[in-house]
């Protein structure tokens, strides 16, 4: 069972799904940097569950064929990704952490996604 979602939540899905959809592998690399900018205030791990959420949706739409597509372990790799990011943040104190910690964890220690663009 899925948690409830709200409306941020389901905006940031589709903005993946866009994203992760569009081909453009500026987009794709840029794409979790541009959701903390868009959504600072969100927690961190709606980040990771957006992105979770969105490469599931993906994935169960175009079935098998879904398989050979790049953007499905780039998508679980991110949330990946995102996820350690989390955990360092937390561990440095920052609990509950916000999109805006990830930033600034960014910005000062670990900058993969600052760089990816």
């Amino acid at each position: 069972m899925r948690p409830p979602r709200t409306a941020t939540l389901d905006l940031m899905i589709e903005f993946v799904i866009e994203e992760l959809m569009s081909g453009d592998g500026q987009r794709r690399r840029a794409m979790v940097r541009r959701m903390a900018e868009r959504w600072p205030a969100e927690p961190a791990l709606a980040l990771v569950y957006a992105v979770t959420c969105a490469t599931e949706t993906i994935e169960d739409t175009f079935g098998d064929s879904a398989g050979r597509e790049p953007m499905i372990p780039l998508g679980y790799r991110l949330s990946a990704l995102i996820s350690a990011d989390v955990h360092a943040v937390q561990c440095m104190g920052q609990i509950p952490s916000v999109a805006a910690d990830l930033l600034h964890f960014w910005r000062r220690v670990d900058p993969l996604f600052l760089r990816m663009t």
